[in-house]
């Protein structure tokens, strides 16, 4: 649909939000009293903060939860009965606040929970998030999303994306069907709008993720890897805290005659992640771990997802324990 512009004032947003979470839950993000900054479901509107670079956290877990159960079981001596998820009853959330470096990770999950076959537990809740998105009005050294081809005020993947103002309120772009749903439902709280000056941060572009690509073909057995993974710890901190990273272990839990099977988070950056049942690990040492982290986001999605396996938020290099930083290495990489 085509991009219609509104104004919608400090007050305003109050209102609509206040009427979203008589509804349906939200999603938000507040400062959590260590100073982080955290998504919680349905603060007051007081506690929401407009102001923040990012989460500690991203919000990949309303569409990939740390734990998810895919189906309950019980055994008997004849047989053994699964009951199947009904995801028919996940209920619908509003994302709000946002940014467009996560917001446009949805959109990498699916070209991975989608590559070959549709994942109907991803798909439905992606269905039930409806994005209301917040372009950045700061940054720091650690941003670096339009090396990847996003900005501080990019659209793709929010239904509503609200731009704020000099003067302290916010234009509200109003993006996909989803948003004129809620713009329709309240619209006395869109203002027409007139150009009022906005309040969006400039990242520098530090890398062309196009030439960390082609380099990366004939890059496998460069010591690059090796020079530059002698840090790594193998932690996987930068896995847990990525918007696209989508690796995930599948386990059956079982208490006397009834179990269930569930998928947690996994890293590719774990020891165990590649290890055989004969005891062989094809990535026996962390350079390999590594490599296969910057070769799979920038080499091997590419080619076949048709995606970035990055949206430059910058979560890995600052929630990193000994100061890995990803966009200095991708820098490098177009040197090698």
């Amino acid at each position: 649909m085509e991009t219609t512009q509104k104004l919608i004032r400090k007050e305003s947003l109050e209102k609509l939000y206040i009427q979203l979470s008589e509804q349906r839950k939200i999603y938000a993000p507040v400062k959590a009293s260590d100073g982080r900054v955290e998504y919680r479901y349905n603060p007051g509107f007081a506690n929401v903060i407009f102001d923040h670079i990012r989460s500690t956290l991203s919000v990949k877990n309303l569409v990939f939860p740390k734990v998810e159960n895919l189906l309950y079981y019980s055994n008997t001596k004849a047989e053994t009965k699964t009951d199947e998820i009904d995801i028919n009853k996940i209920e619908e959330v509003v994302l709000w606040g946002a940014h467009p470096c996560d917001a446009a990770a949805f959109d990498t999950l699916r070209s991975i929970f989608c590559w070959d076959i549709n994942d109907e537990f991803f798909l439905k809740r992606l269905d039930k998030i409806i994005v209301i998105g917040l372009s950045c009005k700061s940054s720091d050294e650690y941003c670096f999303c339009t090396s990847v081809g996003i900005a501080p005020g990019s659209s793709k993947g929010s239904d509503i994306l609200l731009t704020p103002l000099e003067n302290g309120h916010f234009r509200a772009d109003i993006l996909t069907e989803k948003g004129a749903d809620i713009a329709d439902s309240c619209p006395e709280l869109f203002e027409k709008y007139s150009n009022e000056t906005i309040q969006v941060t400039e990242v520098k572009k530090k890398f062309s993720h196009e030439q960390v690509t082609e380099k990366l073909a004939s890059a496998f057995e460069n010591p690059f890897w090796v020079e530059n993974s002698l840090r790594c710890i193998g932690c996987g901190a930068c896995a847990y805290v990525c918007p696209t990273c989508a690796c995930f272990d599948i386990q059956d839990e079982t208490k006397g005659k009834n179990g269930r099977r569930y998928r947690s988070w996994d890293s590719c950056g774990f020891g165990l992640f590649t290890i055989h049942t004969s005891g062989h690990n094809p990535r026996s040492v962390q350079s390999q771990r590594w490599r296969q982290r910057i070769m799979h986001k920038f080499s091997y999605m590419p080619e076949r997802n048709k995606s970035i396996g990055c949206v430059g938020c910058g979560r890995c290099s600052s929630g990193c324990s000994v100061d890995m930083n990803i966009a200095e290495q991708l820098e490098a990489l177009q040197s090698i």
